[in-house]
């Protein structure tokens, strides 16, 4: 009992230090995952160098095949992109399974004292990379110490319990149960390469799955089918196209173990005449294996990532499409791409904000209230888009951050509350127009046209605010500064003119409120702008 025990516990430490290795890893890469991202290409090999390259990185297909399917949700990368991308991560994985294959070249003695000087790395650090580094240091090293307590455990059962121990691996030898049988536990742990690793620690410990030869290659098939359940959950509630993604990844491997299945089942010493004549171990042999299956499934299908995006296409009918939000859960599990991505909708919401603004401006100069119903349904659009951006913030705020990530979602619920200070001042501008409808104001010609000059320069402010915050570009700040001193000169100068107009005898009195109101309403939004704009300084000294 003692052995089962300790075989559960290994299990237990080896699950725990993948996670470790992801979680740290992840962090220490956020930023280079952005910019893999970023570099998404028309060319399927360089999404599938990508694909491989993030998903070895943060030791999990799931989370690189999760966050391609975010990307397909918010309409930032198309299907053809998506496939090489899956195609890269279903590689890329393997890279556990290599890891635990080391477990066999002996060197397990001396990676397990990973664990204690990844600890003394990570307690003796001030700076969070640093840290992160010895926590993913001491996650590789208990990778090794799982694999260990696993194997000695198995040895210890196959030594004390032989027949009974051989009697219940040899006991499933029918391939297609084989394959159900990794397809299950790859669900239930949600993570092909524990699979595949344990396999490993069972072999090295000498016990012989099924009747030997190919047996163990049909569980390391059936773990590939399993891996896809992360994605296709994920797509659930996702628009179309992300569902579609994740209909591919389970076509990918669905194919290709179907592929696989026919030739071990009809090449029955496949095992015999290939990996084990290659490689020495039992533990090399099942890692080169996935690797290799991996690997040849790729090069068949990605000539045929178009088929593989008209089949998805043909199966997944029209339906949801995207909203235009950047924001999406599936981000959460990378937070400086969930970050990113929700610097990208506050532009998207600010754009909305600014395009109230205009409307409603325009119908101030032109007293025309035919546009109420449209300027007030975008106000309304930014109160719940800030709301949903404002709880996704904290959504991600919940995560280990970086200092300079919870500086950057800081700077975010400002921009966030200065946008819909926006909104709110588009929404005054129909009070006003309503006001100098109903009261039948007049503003002459000469004060409509300074008005007008006045917006366009808040117009011009917006886009510098806008450049400087998409490219985060310090030098467009002074253009910034310039643009905003014009505006607070505009308000000088049209209220002082005003009230020259009203001493004259020229303007009423009753327009005064009205004007009053409208030009200092611009020049406090160009105060927003301003603010949003100069806080790309706050991110660089973070």
């Amino acid at each position: 009992m003692a052995h089962i025990f300790t075989l559960l516990a290994g299990l237990g430490v080896f699950l725990f230090g993948v996670k470790e290795l992801s979680d740290n890893m992840e962090k220490l890469a956020n930023r280079r995952l952005k910019t893999l991202f970023r570099k998404s290409s028309k060319n399927p090999l360089v999404g599938v160098g990508i694909g491989a390259l993030t998903t070895a990185i943060v030791q999990s297909s799931g989370l690189t095949t999760v966050m391609v399917i975010g990307f397909v949700n918010a309409g930032l990368m198309t299907l053809y992109q998506a496939t090489a991308f899956i195609m890269g991560a279903n590689i890329g994985t393997t890279i556990t399974a290599q890891i635990a294959a080391l477990d066999s070249f002996s060197i397990t003695d001396y990676a397990i004292a990973l664990v204690l000087f990844g600890m003394i790395i990570s307690m003796a650090a001030r700076k969070e990379k640093i840290k992160s580094l010895g926590y993913a240091v001491a996650g590789l090293g208990m990778i090794f110490v799982g694999l260990s307590l696993m194997t000695g455990s198995m040895e210890s059962l196959k030594n004390d319990y032989e027949p009974t121990v051989n009697r219940l691996f040899s006991s499933v030898s029918n391939p297609f149960l084989l394959l159900l049988l990794g397809a299950a536990a790859t669900a239930l742990m949600q993570s092909s390469a524990a699979v595949t690793s344990i396999l490993i620690a069972i072999a090295g410990s000498g016990v012989i799955i099924g009747n030997g030869g190919n047996s163990v290659l049909f569980i390391v098939l059936g773990s590939n089918i399993g891996s896809c359940v992360t994605s296709i959950i994920s797509s659930f509630g996702a628009n179309t196209e992300a569902k579609r993604a994740g209909l591919i990844h389970l076509m990918f491997n669905v194919f290709g173990c179907v592929i696989f299945f026919v030739l071990l089942v009809c090449w029955k010493d496949f095992m015999a005449v290939t990996f084990e004549r290659w490689f020495a171990n039992p533990e090399q042999q099942i890692a080169m294996f996935h690797t290799f299956f991996n690997i040849v499934c790729t090069a068949l299908f990605l000539p045929l990532t178009k088929v593989f995006v008209a089949l998805a296409g043909a199966l997944v009918r029209d339906g949801k499409k995207s909203d235009g939000s950047f924001i999406d859960d599936r981000f959460l599990s990378a937070p400086t791409v969930a970050i990113d991505q929700a610097n990208k909708e506050t532009v998207r919401i600010a754009d909305i904000a600014y395009n109230a603004m205009k409307e409603g401006f325009e119908g101030f100069v032109s007293k025309r209230t035919d546009d109420f119903e449209e300027i007030t349904k975008k106000c309304s659009e930014v109160n719940e888009l800030s709301k949903s951006l404002t709880e996704y913030l904290i959504r991600v705020s919940s995560h280990d951050l970086t200092v300079n990530d919870q500086k950057r979602i800081s700077i975010l619920h400002s921009n966030n509350s200065d946008v819909v200070r926006l909104a709110e001042i588009a929404d005054n501008f129909i009070k006003y127009t309503s006001r100098a409808v109903r009261e039948e104001l007049s503003f002459s010609p000469g004060v409509l046209e300074s008005l007008q000059e006045m917006f366009a320069s808040f117009s011009r402010l917006y886009d510098l605010t806008r450049r400087a915050r998409t490219e985060k570009d310090m030098k467009i700040l002074p253009e910034v500064d310039a643009e905003e001193d014009r505006l607070d000169e505009y308000r000088r100068i049209l209220v002082a003119g005003h009230i020259d107009r009203l001493n004259r005898g020229e303007c009423t009195a009753a327009s005064s409120g009205v004007f009053i109101n409208l030009v200092s309403n611009i020049e406090r939004a160009g105060d927003h702008l301003s603010f949003i704009a100069h806080t790309i300084e706050e991110v660089a000294m973070a």
